[in-house]
Protein backbone atom coordinates (compact mmCIF):
# COMPACT_ATOMS: atom_id res chain seq x y z
CA UNK A 1 0.00 0.00 0.00
CA UNK A 2 2.84 2.37 0.88
CA UNK A 3 4.41 1.99 -2.55
CA UNK A 4 1.18 3.05 -4.28
CA UNK A 5 0.87 6.12 -2.04
CA UNK A 6 4.47 6.96 -2.95
CA UNK A 7 3.70 6.52 -6.67
CA UNK A 8 0.70 8.85 -6.28
CA UNK A 9 2.79 11.55 -4.55
CA UNK A 10 5.64 11.27 -7.06
CA UNK A 11 3.23 11.44 -10.00
CA UNK A 12 1.62 14.61 -8.65
CA UNK A 13 5.08 16.13 -8.14
CA UNK A 14 6.01 15.23 -11.73
CA UNK A 15 2.80 16.83 -13.00
CA UNK A 16 3.57 19.96 -10.99
CA UNK A 17 7.07 20.03 -12.49
CA UNK A 18 5.54 19.86 -15.95
CA UNK A 19 3.64 23.05 -15.17
CA UNK A 20 6.62 24.81 -13.59
CA UNK A 21 9.22 23.84 -16.19
CA UNK A 22 7.04 24.01 -19.31
CA UNK A 23 4.39 26.58 -18.42
CA UNK A 24 3.36 27.69 -21.89
CA UNK A 25 3.29 24.20 -23.42
CA UNK A 26 1.32 22.71 -20.52
CA UNK A 27 -1.14 25.60 -20.25
CA UNK A 28 -1.88 25.50 -23.99
CA UNK A 29 -2.35 21.74 -23.83
CA UNK A 30 -4.59 21.94 -20.73
CA UNK A 31 -6.65 24.60 -22.48
CA UNK A 32 -8.06 21.84 -24.69
CA UNK A 33 -9.33 19.77 -21.76
CA UNK A 34 -10.65 22.92 -20.04
CA UNK A 35 -12.71 23.83 -23.12
CA UNK A 36 -13.90 20.24 -23.44
CA UNK A 37 -15.07 19.93 -19.83
CA UNK A 38 -16.56 23.44 -20.00
CA UNK A 39 -18.54 22.48 -23.12
CA UNK A 40 -19.93 19.21 -21.79
CA UNK A 41 -20.76 20.60 -18.30
CA UNK A 42 -22.27 23.91 -19.49
CA UNK A 43 -24.59 22.08 -21.91
CA UNK A 44 -25.74 19.68 -19.18
CA UNK A 45 -26.11 22.56 -16.70
CA UNK A 46 -28.19 24.57 -19.18
CA UNK A 47 -30.44 21.58 -19.98
CA UNK A 48 -30.88 20.67 -16.29
CA UNK A 49 -31.65 24.29 -15.37
CA UNK A 50 -34.14 24.63 -18.22
CA UNK A 51 -35.81 21.36 -17.18
CA UNK A 52 -35.99 22.51 -13.53
CA UNK A 53 -37.49 25.90 -14.43
CA UNK A 54 -40.11 24.44 -16.79
CA UNK A 55 -41.09 21.62 -14.42
CA UNK A 56 -41.25 24.11 -11.56
CA UNK A 57 -43.73 26.14 -13.63
CA UNK A 58 -45.86 23.05 -14.25
CA UNK A 59 -45.67 22.05 -10.57
CA UNK A 60 -47.97 25.00 -9.80
CA UNK A 61 -50.74 22.93 -11.37
CA UNK A 62 -50.44 20.58 -8.37
CA UNK A 63 -49.41 16.93 -8.31
CA UNK A 64 -52.65 15.87 -6.59
CA UNK A 65 -55.03 17.73 -8.92
CA UNK A 66 -56.91 16.35 -11.92
CA UNK A 67 -58.02 18.72 -14.71
CA UNK A 68 -61.05 17.97 -16.87
CA UNK A 69 -61.04 19.42 -20.37
CA UNK A 70 -62.31 18.78 -23.89
CA UNK A 71 -58.84 17.92 -25.15
CA UNK A 72 -56.15 15.62 -23.69
CA UNK A 73 -52.88 17.33 -22.80
CA UNK A 74 -50.64 14.49 -23.97
CA UNK A 75 -51.71 14.65 -27.65
CA UNK A 76 -50.81 17.01 -30.44
CA UNK A 77 -54.06 19.01 -30.96
CA UNK A 78 -53.57 18.82 -34.75
CA UNK A 79 -54.04 15.06 -34.85
CA UNK A 80 -57.66 14.87 -33.70
CA UNK A 81 -58.58 18.55 -33.51
CA UNK A 82 -62.09 18.34 -34.99
CA UNK A 83 -62.95 15.28 -32.95
CA UNK A 84 -62.17 17.13 -29.72
CA UNK A 85 -63.60 20.42 -30.98
CA UNK A 86 -67.01 18.77 -31.40
CA UNK A 87 -67.07 17.65 -27.77
CA UNK A 88 -69.35 19.56 -25.38
CA UNK A 89 -67.66 22.24 -23.28
CA UNK A 90 -67.02 21.78 -19.58
CA UNK A 91 -69.87 23.36 -17.61
CA UNK A 92 -70.90 24.28 -14.09
CA UNK A 93 -73.24 21.26 -14.24
CA UNK A 94 -70.20 18.97 -14.55
CA UNK A 95 -68.71 20.71 -11.53
CA UNK A 96 -71.90 20.29 -9.49
CA UNK A 97 -72.14 16.59 -10.41
CA UNK A 98 -68.56 16.00 -9.23
CA UNK A 99 -69.17 18.00 -6.06
CA UNK A 100 -72.16 15.82 -5.16
CA UNK A 101 -71.13 12.36 -6.35
CA UNK A 102 -67.33 11.98 -6.22
CA UNK A 103 -66.39 11.04 -2.66
CA UNK A 104 -62.69 10.56 -3.51
CA UNK A 105 -62.47 14.30 -4.31
CA UNK A 106 -61.16 16.49 -1.50
CA UNK A 107 -61.98 19.78 -3.23
CA UNK A 108 -63.07 20.90 -6.67
CA UNK A 109 -63.14 24.21 -8.49
CA UNK A 110 -64.77 25.62 -11.63
CA UNK A 111 -63.16 28.74 -13.08
CA UNK A 112 -64.29 31.02 -15.90
CA UNK A 113 -61.74 33.17 -17.79
CA UNK A 114 -62.57 36.42 -19.58
CA UNK A 115 -59.81 38.21 -21.49
CA UNK A 116 -58.97 41.82 -22.28
CA UNK A 117 -60.72 44.05 -19.76
CA UNK A 118 -59.91 47.66 -18.81
CA UNK A 119 -59.68 48.66 -15.14
CA UNK A 120 -59.97 52.24 -13.89
CA UNK A 121 -59.03 53.92 -10.64
CA UNK A 122 -59.48 57.72 -10.64
CA UNK A 123 -57.29 58.91 -13.56
CA UNK A 124 -55.33 55.66 -13.84
CA UNK A 125 -56.31 52.71 -16.01
CA UNK A 126 -54.90 49.32 -17.02
CA UNK A 127 -55.76 47.65 -20.34
CA UNK A 128 -55.71 43.96 -21.20
CA UNK A 129 -56.11 42.48 -17.72
CA UNK A 130 -57.97 39.18 -17.71
CA UNK A 131 -60.67 38.09 -15.28
CA UNK A 132 -60.52 34.87 -13.28
CA UNK A 133 -63.89 33.94 -11.80
CA UNK A 134 -63.42 30.81 -9.64
CA UNK A 135 -65.67 28.93 -7.26
CA UNK A 136 -64.88 28.86 -3.54
CA UNK A 137 -62.10 26.24 -3.22
CA UNK A 138 -59.86 27.76 -5.91
CA UNK A 139 -57.55 29.63 -3.49
CA UNK A 140 -56.72 26.54 -1.42
CA UNK A 141 -56.24 24.32 -4.46
CA UNK A 142 -53.92 26.79 -6.24
CA UNK A 143 -52.20 27.75 -2.95
CA UNK A 144 -52.68 31.46 -3.58
CA UNK A 145 -50.35 33.73 -1.58
CA UNK A 146 -51.13 37.35 -0.78
CA UNK A 147 -48.86 40.37 -0.74
CA UNK A 148 -51.63 42.45 0.83
CA UNK A 149 -55.14 41.74 2.00
CA UNK A 150 -57.00 38.43 1.78
CA UNK A 151 -59.20 36.05 -0.20
CA UNK A 152 -62.99 36.41 -0.38
CA UNK A 153 -64.99 35.49 2.70
CA UNK A 154 -67.74 32.87 2.43
CA UNK A 155 -70.32 35.63 2.98
CA UNK A 156 -68.87 37.65 0.07
CA UNK A 157 -68.86 34.52 -2.10
CA UNK A 158 -72.43 33.39 -1.41
CA UNK A 159 -73.71 36.99 -1.48
CA UNK A 160 -72.03 37.69 -4.87
CA UNK A 161 -70.51 40.89 -3.47
CA UNK A 162 -68.53 43.22 -5.72
CA UNK A 163 -65.11 42.40 -4.25
CA UNK A 164 -61.95 41.97 -6.31
CA UNK A 165 -58.42 40.59 -5.85
CA UNK A 166 -55.67 42.05 -8.06
CA UNK A 167 -52.57 40.46 -9.53
CA UNK A 168 -49.35 42.13 -8.40
CA UNK A 169 -48.50 43.75 -11.75
CA UNK A 170 -52.07 45.03 -12.22
CA UNK A 171 -52.06 46.54 -8.71
CA UNK A 172 -48.70 48.29 -9.26
CA UNK A 173 -49.71 49.78 -12.63
CA UNK A 174 -53.11 50.90 -11.40
CA UNK A 175 -52.23 52.27 -7.94
CA UNK A 176 -48.48 53.02 -8.17
CA UNK A 177 -47.49 53.82 -4.56
CA UNK A 178 -51.03 53.92 -3.14
CA UNK A 179 -52.18 51.01 -0.94
CA UNK A 180 -55.00 49.36 -2.98
CA UNK A 181 -56.76 47.62 -0.08
CA UNK A 182 -60.23 49.08 0.47
CA UNK A 183 -60.11 51.24 -2.67
CA UNK A 184 -62.77 50.99 -5.39
CA UNK A 185 -61.96 50.32 -9.03
CA UNK A 186 -64.25 50.20 -12.06
CA UNK A 187 -64.61 47.48 -14.72
CA UNK A 188 -67.49 45.62 -16.37
CA UNK A 189 -69.36 48.89 -15.88
CA UNK A 190 -69.43 48.32 -12.08
CA UNK A 191 -67.52 49.39 -8.98
CA UNK A 192 -65.52 46.72 -7.12
CA UNK A 193 -63.75 47.02 -3.79
CA UNK A 194 -60.17 45.69 -3.65
CA UNK A 195 -59.79 43.17 -0.81
CA UNK A 196 -56.45 41.57 -1.74
CA UNK A 197 -53.28 41.76 -3.87
CA UNK A 198 -51.57 38.53 -4.86
CA UNK A 199 -47.90 37.92 -4.15
CA UNK A 200 -45.66 38.60 -7.15
CA UNK A 201 -45.29 35.48 -9.26
CA UNK A 202 -42.46 36.78 -11.45
CA UNK A 203 -41.44 35.61 -14.89
CA UNK A 204 -41.62 31.89 -15.55
CA UNK A 205 -40.60 30.08 -18.73
CA UNK A 206 -44.09 28.61 -18.84
CA UNK A 207 -46.86 30.68 -17.26
CA UNK A 208 -49.80 28.28 -17.00
CA UNK A 209 -51.93 30.86 -15.23
CA UNK A 210 -50.19 34.28 -15.07
CA UNK A 211 -51.66 35.61 -11.82
CA UNK A 212 -49.60 38.85 -11.97
CA UNK A 213 -51.85 40.12 -14.79
CA UNK A 214 -55.11 38.73 -13.43
CA UNK A 215 -58.10 40.17 -11.58
CA UNK A 216 -60.14 37.75 -9.48
CA UNK A 217 -63.83 38.04 -8.79
CA UNK A 218 -65.79 35.11 -7.40
CA UNK A 219 -67.95 32.96 -9.68
CA UNK A 220 -71.27 34.09 -8.18
CA UNK A 221 -70.37 37.74 -8.75
CA UNK A 222 -69.27 37.00 -12.33
CA UNK A 223 -72.68 35.49 -13.13
CA UNK A 224 -74.29 38.89 -12.54
CA UNK A 225 -72.25 40.67 -15.22
CA UNK A 226 -70.89 37.96 -17.56
CA UNK A 227 -72.64 35.27 -19.57
CA UNK A 228 -70.59 32.46 -17.97
CA UNK A 229 -72.20 29.86 -20.28
CA UNK A 230 -70.99 31.64 -23.43
CA UNK A 231 -68.16 29.30 -24.46
CA UNK A 232 -67.11 31.55 -27.38
CA UNK A 233 -66.22 34.50 -25.15
CA UNK A 234 -65.10 32.69 -22.01
CA UNK A 235 -62.62 29.97 -21.18
CA UNK A 236 -63.19 27.47 -18.37
CA UNK A 237 -61.18 25.19 -16.13
CA UNK A 238 -62.53 22.34 -13.99
CA UNK A 239 -60.04 21.03 -11.44
CA UNK A 240 -60.47 18.31 -8.82
CA UNK A 241 -58.13 17.64 -5.89
CA UNK A 242 -57.70 14.08 -4.65
CA UNK A 243 -58.34 13.02 -1.05
CA UNK A 244 -55.30 10.78 -1.38
CA UNK A 245 -52.45 11.93 -3.64
CA UNK A 246 -51.30 8.30 -3.98
CA UNK A 247 -54.65 7.21 -5.41
CA UNK A 248 -55.11 9.48 -8.43
CA UNK A 249 -56.18 6.48 -10.50
CA UNK A 250 -59.10 5.87 -8.13
CA UNK A 251 -60.14 9.52 -8.44
CA UNK A 252 -59.93 9.30 -12.24
CA UNK A 253 -62.23 6.26 -12.27
CA UNK A 254 -64.75 8.03 -10.03
CA UNK A 255 -64.67 11.15 -12.22
CA UNK A 256 -65.28 9.13 -15.40
CA UNK A 257 -68.29 7.41 -13.81
CA UNK A 258 -69.76 10.70 -12.51
CA UNK A 259 -69.27 12.61 -15.77
CA UNK A 260 -70.57 9.83 -17.99
CA UNK A 261 -73.69 9.65 -15.82
CA UNK A 262 -74.11 13.45 -15.86
CA UNK A 263 -73.76 13.55 -19.66
CA UNK A 264 -75.98 10.48 -20.14
CA UNK A 265 -73.45 8.59 -22.23
CA UNK A 266 -74.41 5.07 -23.30
CA UNK A 267 -72.12 2.16 -22.35
CA UNK A 268 -70.71 1.81 -25.88
CA UNK A 269 -70.14 5.56 -26.36
CA UNK A 270 -66.63 6.81 -25.72
CA UNK A 271 -65.90 9.59 -23.21
CA UNK A 272 -66.55 13.10 -24.54
CA UNK A 273 -64.13 14.68 -22.07
CA UNK A 274 -60.43 14.30 -21.17
CA UNK A 275 -58.93 13.57 -17.75
CA UNK A 276 -55.57 15.37 -17.43
CA UNK A 277 -52.87 15.78 -14.79
CA UNK A 278 -49.61 17.77 -14.59
CA UNK A 279 -47.52 14.57 -14.78
CA UNK A 280 -48.56 14.28 -18.46
CA UNK A 281 -46.42 17.35 -19.17
CA UNK A 282 -43.46 16.07 -17.16
CA UNK A 283 -43.51 12.71 -18.97
CA UNK A 284 -43.36 14.51 -22.32
CA UNK A 285 -40.61 16.78 -21.00
CA UNK A 286 -38.56 13.81 -19.76
CA UNK A 287 -38.33 12.54 -23.35
CA UNK A 288 -37.49 16.00 -24.72
CA UNK A 289 -34.76 16.67 -22.17
CA UNK A 290 -33.40 13.14 -22.56
CA UNK A 291 -32.88 13.91 -26.26
CA UNK A 292 -31.32 17.29 -25.42
CA UNK A 293 -28.88 15.65 -22.99
CA UNK A 294 -27.80 13.17 -25.66
CA UNK A 295 -27.31 16.02 -28.15
CA UNK A 296 -25.33 17.97 -25.53
CA UNK A 297 -23.17 14.92 -24.86
CA UNK A 298 -22.19 14.67 -28.54
CA UNK A 299 -21.46 18.41 -28.70
CA UNK A 300 -19.14 18.12 -25.69
CA UNK A 301 -17.49 14.88 -26.75
CA UNK A 302 -15.86 16.49 -29.80
CA UNK A 303 -14.34 19.20 -27.59
CA UNK A 304 -13.13 16.50 -25.18
CA UNK A 305 -11.36 14.64 -28.00
CA UNK A 306 -9.28 17.79 -28.59
CA UNK A 307 -8.45 17.89 -24.86
CA UNK A 308 -7.59 14.19 -24.86
CA UNK A 309 -5.10 14.68 -27.71
CA UNK A 310 -3.55 17.60 -25.80
CA UNK A 311 -2.99 15.50 -22.65
CA UNK A 312 -1.62 12.59 -24.70
CA UNK A 313 0.82 15.00 -26.38
CA UNK A 314 2.10 16.22 -22.99
CA UNK A 315 2.57 12.65 -21.77
CA UNK A 316 4.44 11.47 -24.88
CA UNK A 317 6.82 14.44 -24.51
CA UNK A 318 7.18 13.65 -20.78
CA UNK A 319 8.04 10.00 -21.53
CA UNK A 320 10.66 11.08 -24.07
CA UNK A 321 12.26 13.61 -21.68
CA UNK A 322 12.41 11.08 -18.83
CA UNK A 323 13.56 8.03 -20.83
CA UNK A 324 16.88 7.74 -18.98
CA UNK A 325 15.16 8.06 -15.56
CA UNK A 326 12.71 5.32 -16.57
CA UNK A 327 15.65 3.08 -17.56
CA UNK A 328 17.40 3.65 -14.21
CA UNK A 329 14.19 2.91 -12.28
CA UNK A 330 13.66 -0.33 -14.17
CA UNK A 331 17.33 -1.29 -13.78
CA UNK A 332 17.11 -1.05 -9.97
CA UNK A 333 13.96 -3.20 -9.86
CA UNK A 334 10.92 -1.03 -10.60
CA UNK A 335 8.11 -3.16 -12.00
CA UNK A 336 6.18 -2.35 -15.19
CA UNK A 337 3.00 -1.65 -13.21
CA UNK A 338 4.83 0.96 -11.12
CA UNK A 339 6.03 2.85 -14.22
CA UNK A 340 2.61 2.54 -15.87
CA UNK A 341 0.78 3.88 -12.79
CA UNK A 342 3.26 6.73 -12.41
CA UNK A 343 2.51 8.13 -15.87
CA UNK A 344 -1.18 7.26 -15.74
CA UNK A 345 -1.70 9.12 -12.46
CA UNK A 346 0.27 12.07 -13.84
CA UNK A 347 -2.04 12.19 -16.89
CA UNK A 348 -5.16 12.01 -14.70
CA UNK A 349 -3.84 14.78 -12.44
CA UNK A 350 -3.12 17.07 -15.41
CA UNK A 351 -6.56 16.30 -16.87
CA UNK A 352 -8.21 17.05 -13.52
CA UNK A 353 -6.46 20.41 -13.38
CA UNK A 354 -7.85 21.28 -16.80
CA UNK A 355 -11.28 19.96 -15.77
CA UNK A 356 -11.34 22.08 -12.61
CA UNK A 357 -10.62 25.18 -14.71
CA UNK A 358 -13.51 24.22 -17.01
CA UNK A 359 -15.91 23.73 -14.07
CA UNK A 360 -14.87 27.07 -12.54
CA UNK A 361 -15.62 28.74 -15.89
CA UNK A 362 -19.09 27.12 -15.88
CA UNK A 363 -19.69 28.47 -12.35
CA UNK A 364 -18.67 31.99 -13.44
CA UNK A 365 -21.04 31.77 -16.43
CA UNK A 366 -23.95 30.78 -14.13
CA UNK A 367 -23.29 33.84 -11.94
CA UNK A 368 -23.14 36.09 -15.01
CA UNK A 369 -26.37 34.70 -16.51
CA UNK A 370 -28.27 34.92 -13.19
CA UNK A 371 -27.25 38.58 -12.82
CA UNK A 372 -28.19 39.51 -16.40
CA UNK A 373 -31.30 37.41 -17.13
CA UNK A 374 -34.35 36.42 -15.08
CA UNK A 375 -33.56 32.72 -15.42
CA UNK A 376 -32.26 30.41 -12.69
CA UNK A 377 -29.10 28.77 -14.08
CA UNK A 378 -27.38 26.64 -11.45
CA UNK A 379 -24.37 24.33 -11.28
CA UNK A 380 -25.45 21.29 -9.29
CA UNK A 381 -23.16 18.96 -7.33
CA UNK A 382 -24.17 16.19 -9.75
CA UNK A 383 -22.89 18.20 -12.71
CA UNK A 384 -19.65 19.06 -10.88
CA UNK A 385 -19.17 15.32 -10.25
CA UNK A 386 -20.07 14.68 -13.89
CA UNK A 387 -17.28 17.03 -15.01
CA UNK A 388 -14.75 15.54 -12.57
CA UNK A 389 -15.50 11.96 -13.71
CA UNK A 390 -15.13 12.98 -17.34
CA UNK A 391 -11.78 14.63 -16.49
CA UNK A 392 -10.57 11.42 -14.83
CA UNK A 393 -11.82 9.32 -17.75
CA UNK A 394 -10.12 11.55 -20.33
CA UNK A 395 -6.88 11.49 -18.28
CA UNK A 396 -6.90 7.68 -18.15
CA UNK A 397 -7.59 7.29 -21.89
CA UNK A 398 -5.08 9.98 -22.88
CA UNK A 399 -2.36 8.67 -20.56
CA UNK A 400 -2.81 4.96 -21.22
CA UNK A 401 -0.74 4.72 -24.43
CA UNK A 402 2.19 6.89 -23.22
CA UNK A 403 2.23 5.06 -19.86
CA UNK A 404 2.16 1.66 -21.60
CA UNK A 405 5.02 2.77 -23.85
CA UNK A 406 7.07 3.87 -20.82
CA UNK A 407 6.39 0.63 -18.92
CA UNK A 408 7.58 -1.52 -21.89
CA UNK A 409 10.96 0.21 -22.24
CA UNK A 410 14.09 -1.90 -22.09
CA UNK A 411 16.17 -0.52 -19.18
CA UNK A 412 19.52 -0.81 -21.04
CA UNK A 413 18.24 0.88 -24.19
CA UNK A 414 16.50 3.57 -22.13
CA UNK A 415 19.64 4.40 -20.13
CA UNK A 416 21.74 4.71 -23.32
CA UNK A 417 19.21 7.14 -24.79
Amino acid sequence: MKIYIRILIESIIQAKNQLVNNKLRTILSLLGISIGIFSIVIVKTAVDSLEYNIKNSFSKLGTDIIYIDKMPWNEDPKHNYWKYKRRPDITIDDFNAIKKKVKSAKKSSFTVFVAGKTLKYKSSNVDGAYILAPTWDFADMMKLKFDKGRYFTMKEYTGANNKVILGNTVAEELFLTVNPIGKYIKFLGQKFQVVGVLEREGDNIVNIMPFDNAILINYNTARKYINVRDTRRTGRLLSVQANNENDLEGLKDDLVIALRKERRLKPKEEDDFAINESSLFTKILDKVFGTMNIAGFFIGIFALIVGMVSIANIMFVSVKERTKIIGIKKAIGARRIVILLEFLIEAVFLSLMGGVVGIVLVYLVTILVNNMVDFELFLSFGNILYGVLWSIGVGIIAGLLPAFKASKMNPVVAIRK
